[in-house]
């Protein structure tokens, strides 16, 4: 049995590629921005975003495949939120996002090589 305050989450770990496919969209990205905000229930994500109502539900549903947000059921509605790891996963989806630029000489050799080619 479900409560009102457990949290739907998928097992699902994504990596940076499905992550940036996940935030590509711009109603995807509108929505993590929203969210990034604070929790919103899902009748106020529909009064802020205008497109359908299933359509919606799609893009959260990708949005929680790819780990980015969690659903709480509460009664009838559900509220979302970030996930507590989303900011740091779409970070580390940037290359070299990792490491500093003046300890990464790999890449500025690889560029001297093909340009001198």
């Amino acid at each position: 049995m479900i409560d009102s305050k457990t949290v739907e989450a998928t097992n699902a770990v994504s990596g940076p590629i499905e992550v940036l496919q996940a935030i590509a969209d711009p109603v995807r990205w509108t929505v993590l921005d929203l969210l990034a905000e604070a929790p919103r229930c899902v009748c106020k994500l529909q009064d802020q975003i205008p497109i359908a109502g299933n359509l919606l539900s799609y893009h959260l549903k990708v949005l929680r495949e790819a780990g980015l947000i969690t659903s709480v059921r509460r009664g009838r509605w559900i509220d979302y939120s970030l996930a507590d790891d989303a900011r740091e996963r779409m970070l580390a989806t940037l290359p070299g996002a990792g490491a500093p630029a003046s300890t990464d000489t790999r890449r500025s050799d690889t560029r001297r090589t093909l340009t001198e080619s």
